[in-house]
């Protein structure tokens, strides 16, 4: 973040009319240095109420003619793994699991009543920072690849290495984990296990806890659609396998994990802001034309950078646009630098619309 903010310094952001729209905690752990070193404005939303509207606010827009929500059908078996659009409609009631450096779950039964059921400290945050102890990796793409090659069951102590198999009276299979990392207690497994073994165990530790936890609160507010969101599961599929398939073989069919295209926090903001921040941009006069500014436009939630140009037919910015989706303010630097490299060298030289798009 401090890399940001000393970019927009030496960019003169703020010279160009610009203003940051950021949820999270962040936007106020940041927001003085945003101010006073860089001289940027934030508009700051609610993490929680973008929440909630940006689940409603998906539904309303779709993912290129296809459904933004879905689910895993057989997620353990690798051959026959297959993901299926699930159409939210009729979203309530329905939980919502947002998986950060921790994790809040929420509770919705209509568009203005919901409440945060519960949460826990063990989330993504603590995946990455255990893997950084025990691995020594660095990053938490890092972490991830490390334990898409690793194997959990050397690490955790399963049903069967203590009861030889099933535990069938109360009805626990063997593969299920009894202990996790405990097998680690012993010194010669210790010895034996990769660092792909223990961010494998890792992760699997803070996904089973995650699942168990978004379980109870389920049963316990009778709901039975669950939705999943956060960059705990951006480009973690472990997980978001694991989870659909906890939910459902301990719900014995009862309960679906559900999963989202995109980061719902934004398309909130965008929803939010478009109508105000973005049409005044529109309705500026033919002569304020030279300015160049980040904001949120287009049908999903981007860091537009540009020189615009206007029309007054269609109501938008046309010429010398660079478009960069954008999840939330702790990666916002790395797509804004990249916007700022490409667009102002290049956009400026040419008089055609440019769009860069990058995957959220």
């Amino acid at each position: 973040m401090p890399a940001f903010i000393q970019m927009g310094s030496e960019k003169h952001f703020s010279s160009l009319h610009t203003t940051l729209c950021a949820t999270g905690g962040g936007a106020y752990k940041f927001e003085q240095d945003f101010r006073t070193m860089g001289d940027l404005q934030l508009c700051k939303l609610d993490e929680l109420d973008c929440l909630i509207k940006g689940v409603l606010y998906i539904d309303s827009v779709g993912f290129n003619g296809r459904s933004e929500c879905y689910y895993f059908e057989n997620p353990t078996d690798a051959e026959r793994c297959q993901k299926l659009p699930f159409n939210l409609e009729n979203p309530y009631p329905l939980l919502l699991v947002n998986i950060g450096s921790g994790v809040s779950i929420l509770a919705v039964y209509s568009k203005e009543n919901y409440k945060r059921v519960t949460g826990t400290s063990l989330g993504g945050g603590t995946f990455f920072g255990l893997c950084c102890l025990l691995t020594g990796c660095s990053t938490f793409e890092e972490a991830l690849e490390m334990a898409s090659h690793g194997d959990s069951t050397k690490v955790d102590k399963l049903v069967r290495d203590i009861y030889g198999g099933d535990y069938e009276r109360f009805g626990l299979p063997g593969w299920a984990v009894a202990s996790s990392f405990g097998n680690m207690m012993s010194k010669e497994k210790r010895e034996s296990v990769s660092k792909e073994d223990l961010a494998k165990a890792t992760l699997i530790t803070i996904t089973n806890n995650i699942g168990s936890i978004a379980r109870m609160c389920a049963l316990n507010e009778n709901i039975n659609r669950v939705v999943f969101i956060g960059n705990f599961l951006r480009i973690n599929t472990i997980s978001m396998r694991l989870l659909a398939y906890a939910l459902d073989y301990w719900s014995k069919g009862q309960l679906k994990a559900l999963f989202l295209e995109h980061e719902v926090k934004l398309l909130s903001v965008l929803s939010r802001v478009k109508r105000k921040s973005l049409w005044r941009l529109w309705k500026q006069p033919p002569g304020v034309r030279s300015c160049r500014c980040y904001t949120l436009c287009s049908r999903f939630p981007v860091l537009c950078c540009y020189s615009h140009s206007y029309c007054s037919a269609q109501r938008r910015a046309t010429k010398n646009v660079c478009i960069v989706p954008v999840v939330n303010i702790r990666i916002v630097y790395y797509q804004a630098r990249l916007a700022c490299e490409l667009s102002f060298k290049t956009i400026d030289s040419r008089g055609d619309s440019v769009q860069l798009c990058f995957p959220m």
